[in-house]
């Protein structure tokens, strides 16, 4: 178990992690999410020990372990650039760290072996790097931590540098061999769908403070505030006047989009809040239903599986821009008005209106 207590760190006057902690469970992956600048990457190296914090402590299986050197901890780094050595074979790159504590050759041997049949590299484990694929260097890269046996694997954006479509291969990949593994992994990248998919707990950093942490889900479904709520996928955010009514988590909000219903167990902030819904909730209105609300169509985009468009309510000062995102193609055209519905359980209350 990996835990983070009250970490921070400055870069002379740059405040780069403020008072930061979390915990990351024995076999969980949990992911750092955020811009950047937001401190994910300083807070990685801080536990794998390339930087020292300023204050705070790092705690690994009941250990403290903030006050020793990278290569006297129980992690494994993967980097973005997989540091992988040009003139040493796959095989040679894997046992490097093993070689470094001068692990026994019979064990480097049954080590090697386990970590190239875990990766799909042993036809390539006499081939140097520069005959890999990208793909293929990243299983490696992968291979050289995991042959380690660390207690925490650390993964700084390792699939930044691959194409779109070998990037979601090499991202499922890794997310089975930790699962199968059971490795407690931290993974840093500011990319939300890689941070969706592969994460059991996401933790979204912005300017080195931690906005909210929780399941992929809650933090997709139920952001806490405006920052989370734009920066995990999209999101129409609006500001609101809200009215309680009578039946039980019930609420009226007058916004840009007319007068809505809002059923929501948790009560909002304030009586003036933002509220946030996501593009794929709403759905083209048929006849007269509860929440309708009508939008002029600005921009209609094709994207195969789902159309997105992108509209403006109609208001007298040119109206607030919304985007919706249908799995159907809508036989629409720019310039015409549209009606949509927001479901009551959609509509999500967000921090108080500041102004």
């Amino acid at each position: 178990m990996l835990q983070i207590k009250n970490l921070k760190k400055h870069f002379e006057d740059y405040l780069a992690t403020d008072d930061i902690s979390f915990e990351a469970k024995e076999g969980e992956f949990v992911t750092l999410l955020g811009p950047s600048g937001c401190g994910k990457t300083t807070l990685l190296k801080m536990i794998g020990g390339f930087h020292k914090p300023d204050s705070g402590e790092i705690w690994i299986n009941n250990e403290r372990v903030d006050h020793l050197r990278p290569e006297n901890r129980s992690t494994a780094m993967c980097f973005q650039s997989y540091a992988l050595f040009p003139h040493l074979s796959v095989s040679h790159n894997i046992c490097f760290g093993l070689a470094q504590k001068k692990l026994a050759a019979n064990l480097q041997k049954d080590y090697l072996a386990e970590a190239l049949l875990q990766v799909g590299l042993v036809p390539h484990k006499d081939k140097l790097p520069s005959q890999l694929s990208g793909g293929q260097q990243q299983r490696v890269a992968l291979a050289r931590a995991m042959v380690m046996r660390p207690d925490v694997i650390l993964f700084d954006e390792p699939l930044s540098n691959l194409d779109a479509k070998l990037r979601e291969s090499v991202r499922f990949e890794i997310k089975s061999l930790q699962k199968k593994h059971k490795l407690t992994t931290v993974y840093v990248t500011h990319d939300q769908a890689e941070a969706l998919a592969m994460s059991d707990k996401i933790i979204v950093l912005n300017a080195g403070r931690i906005e909210q942490e929780g399941s992929p889900e809650s933090i997709y479904y139920r952001p806490k505030n405006r920052f989370v709520a734009d920066f995990i996928g999209a999101a129409n955010i609006h500001k609101a006047k809200v009215t309680k009514l009578e039946q039980a988590h019930h609420y009226q909000v007058s916004c840009e989009l007319g007068d809505l219903i809002v059923e929501s167990e948790e009560p909002p902030v304030s009586d003036y809040v933002y509220i946030c819904w996501r593009p794929e909730s709403a759905y083209r209105a048929q006849g007269e239903v509860e929440n309708t609300f009508n939008i002029k169509v600005e921009n209609l985009a094709f994207l195969g599986n789902v159309t997105d468009l992108f509209g403006r309510t109609l208001a007298m000062n040119d109206g607030e821009s919304v985007r919706i995102q249908l799995d159907k193609l809508l036989h629409t055209q720019v310039g015409k008005s549209e009606s949509f519905v927001i479901p009551k359980n959609a509509i999500r209350f967000l921090e108080e209106v500041d102004e």
